[in-house]
């Protein structure tokens, strides 16, 4: 039990820890973190378990700038992608968070994770210029302050604090004042008084160093010329200005005005005002200083949302020799104004949305922002219309688009959404997004047959693949859903064949599955089948699939397509067999003598010889048959069977008498009587004769012992062990005669004469068959 309990236990401490923590992870990370560095188990802190980060599509959304990490897929760690720079992320500012989103699917969720890019010493202090040129009057008392530009540092915390060296001198130290309203100024001081008799310039270096560890430095060079005469500096009446800015305030608006004095007195008193220095840099292009009044105007554009506070130093110079002077700072602070419109994304999109979609399903996830602060920035959302979709908020700027009522695809396939969002500045400023929700089939929809039961006439002896009828079945599904395809139904229907019997429908007719086109696969007989009645079906692509039935009731018109027909008659029967099996015992026969339009002919595969045509005298007195026996091996093997065939003039007056007088007995019906009479009388007795006096001694030929050859009424051959060869020729004869072969027939070369009788030509066949 305890082995069970422990990842309910798990599940159930993260999802506390969550709650607790108001649903955001937070991470930190220092920048330059090498590529593939793991900053978090973000897939364990979320609560998924192993294999649901891949599963589930566990990723990052991006949100306009480049966050530098991914999430792995494998593991579900959140990792670092690329090169992490804090100065290029987020300037001074400080701490530097960056807030992502994360998504997984099956359920779609949203997380936030706040990562904070913690900063290293990698940026070394950095002067404005290596060298610095002063010039000091020798006459300056000690004391006396002359300020430097110090140097910046990109980084933040305690790898921006800077610390100032001077090189050893015996006339200048340095003092450095800090201030938690504005940047840290810096003085050159002077110690001894100058003599410019003495020494005329004077080389310092100025070191700053940062408080990393370990720490950095950077160096500039102060040049200091000591010059002769004007010994007062002039003074502003305040060392620092402090101004408050709308950002909307119009080019050439009076920014403030310094004030400065100088006691000396002619070209030593007369002063101009030069802006030294800003912070940021740009600063020096959206201000003007008049350099005689010192009013400072404004000559640009002011954005609070890309800086919020500007820091002027101001210059005001003598006109001495040499020429004094004295500085201050101005700080101008923007103030925020309306002016920027809420902006809407579609982070996620889980479109096509299918019709059988639960209420509160995710369809979209939206990010609304606004780049104004405090009211101005505060945003509310709708969407329009109202329904089916409605908006949930999930975080802070974060939304979700649901589905508030059931989809119907037939009804609307399409909806276009527009979210539309409105802050709290007066006047307030709008945005809208709009989103296309397609909605996706699913297949609620069966085929239906346009009838239930479909008549169709057709009229025998059709062509193999006419059509018959064309059926059609309706799906108002789309796509697969709603491709119907058709089919005859296996084993339900079909039609009574003559002589007894049932035969399937699909073994008359088809249907194209495709079109429905019905068509016969064969020619309809009507002497074979007068009605066939079968169940076509319809079935839609989609999963499951739906189907359809209807009834289909085809009637067989008859025609008047039979006439008598001759068979042609049989002479004998090659048979053979094989020892081998399957392919290898496969047989066939072919007529290798006589080549071309001879009278007679071999079946391929059943070994009958039979005449092609009608006898004639100009055939000759005697065929020879030469027969090959092959079988489909590789390679094949075959055997040959001899057969020669005699034809003999004898008994034709007889059998003639007994023709003609059949054929008139149609005449009268004495006549009839009296031939019917003579015709069995003369029959008999040339039955007798045929027996008793047949020349046996012709027929014999050859080793071994004698046998006896006799057609029967069927038209086949028995066989008997005799002393003699005998022919007899049955009263059924003239019909049909077939002759078989037993396969002992074929070991060896033997020979053997056998009687035929040809009913057509009256003439007696003398067959010789050799085997081989």
């Amino acid at each position: 039990m305890g082995v069970c309990w422990g990842p309910v236990v798990r599940v159930l401490v993260l999802q506390a820890a969550w709650a607790l923590g108001g649903g955001q992870v937070r991470y930190s990370v220092p920048e330059e973190a090498k590529a593939g560095t793991v900053v978090g188990r973000l897939a364990q802190d979320l609560g998924l378990e192993a294999g649901e980060p891949e599963a589930r599509r566990l990723r990052l959304v991006a949100q306009g700038r480049r966050a530098s990490v991914e999430v792995s897929g494998a593991s579900g760690a959140l990792v670092v992608s690329s090169r992490l720079d804090r100065e290029e992320l987020c300037g001074k500012s400080a701490p530097c968070a960056l807030r992502l989103e994360v998504l997984v699917e099956r359920p779609l969720r949203v997380f936030h994770v706040e990562l904070e890019v913690t900063d290293i010493n990698d940026n070394a202090p950095l002067f404005p210029a290596a060298r610095k040129n002063l010039s000091l009057s020798e006459n300056s008392p000690p004391g006396s302050r002359f300020p430097l530009e110090g140097a910046s540092d990109a980084d933040v915390g305690a790898n921006a604090q800077l610390s100032y060296t001077l090189s050893p001198s015996e006339h200048f130290s340095l003092d450095l004042q800090r201030s938690e309203e504005y940047r840290e100024s810096l003085f050159l001081v002077l110690r001894r008084p100058l003599d410019r008799e003495t020494m005329a310039e004077h080389r310092l270096v100025l070191t700053a160093s940062d408080g990393g560890r370990p720490s950095l430095t950077g160096t500039m060079e102060l040049v200091i010329s000591v010059l002769d005469a004007n010994d007062n500096a002039p003074q502003f009446n305040q060392s620092v200005y402090k101004v408050q800015l709308l950002e909307s305030a119009a080019e050439g608006t009076l920014v403030a005005q310094v004030n400065a004095t100088d006691p000396d007195v002619g070209s030593n008193g007369e002063m101009t005002f030069t802006a030294s220095n800003t912070f940021p840099t740009n600063g020096l292009k959206l201000f003007f200083l008049d350099p005689k009044t010192g009013e400072i105007r404004l000559r640009g554009a002011l954005d609070f949302e890309d800086i919020p506070s500007y820091e002027i130093q101001i210059e005001a110079t003598d006109k001495g020799t040499p020429p004094l002077s004295g500085h201050c700072k101005v700080l101008v602070e923007v103030l925020d104004v309306n002016d920027n419109a809420p902006e809407v994304w579609v982070t996620s999109l889980s479109v096509p949305v299918p019709e059988d979609a639960a209420v509160g399903t995710v369809v979209a996830l939206l990010s609304v922002s606004d780049r104004d602060s405090g009211a101005n920035g505060r945003v509310r959302c709708a969407v329009w219309p109202a329904a089916p979709f409605g908006l949930v908020a999930t975080f802070a700027g974060s939304y979700s688009l649901v589905l508030r009522e059931a989809l119907d695809r037939e009804r609307v396939s399409e909806y276009e959404v527009e979210v539309r969002a409105e802050d709290g500045g007066a006047p307030a400023l709008r945005a809208s997004r709009g989103v296309r929700v397609p909605v996706s089939d699913v297949n609620d929809n069966a085929p239906a047959f346009a009838q239930a039961v479909y008549t169709v006439l057709a009229r025998e002896n059709n062509a193999a693949g006419a059509e018959l009828a064309r059926l059609w079945a309706r799906d108002p599904d789309e796509a697969g859903n709603g491709r119907v395809s058709y089919s005859v139904a296996e084993g339900v229907g079909g039609g009574a064949v003559a002589g007894g019997g049932w035969r399937a429908a699909s073994s008359y007719v088809s249907v194209d599955a495709e079109s429905g086109r019905l068509w016969a696969l064969q020619p309809l007989d009507y002497e074979e089948v007068q009605v066939l009645q079968f169940e076509v079906r319809a079935v839609d692509a989609g999963e499951p699939p739906l189907c359809g039935n209807a009834t289909v009731q085809l009637f067989v018109v008859d025609e008047n397509d039979n006439a008598p027909a001759l068979l042609p008659a049989v002479v004998a029967k090659i048979r053979a067999v094989d020892a081998d099996s399957g392919y290898n015992a496969w047989l066939r026969y072919e007529l290798w003598e006589p080549r071309g339009k001879g009278p007679f002919r071999v079946g391929l595969y059943s070994g009958e010889v039979s005449t092609a045509r009608a006898l004639e005298e100009a055939d000759g007195p005697r065929q020879r048959l030469v027969i090959v026996v092959r079988d489909h091996g590789e390679p094949a093997r075959s055997a040959t069977a001899t057969l020669s065939v005699s034809l003999v003039e004898g008994a034709e007056a007889a059998l003639g008498g007994a023709a003609a007088a059949a054929a008139a007995a149609t005449n009268v019906w004495l006549v009839v009587a009296i031939c019917a009479v003579s015709s069995l009388f003369l029959l008999a007795v040339v039955l007798y004769g045929a027996s008793r006096w047949a020349p046996r001694a012709a027929v014999l030929s050859g080793p071994g012992p004698a046998t006896l050859v006799c057609a029967s009424e069927v038209g086949s051959w028995s066989y008997s062990q005799r002393q003699s060869r005998s022919l007899c020729v049955a009263e059924g004869a003239g019909k049909s005669d077939l002759m078989h072969f037993h396969p002992s027939l074929l070991k060896g070369c033997q020979t053997r004469r056998l009687w035929w009788w040809q009913s057509r030509r009256h003439y007696l066949l003398l067959l010789r068959v050799a085997f081989c």
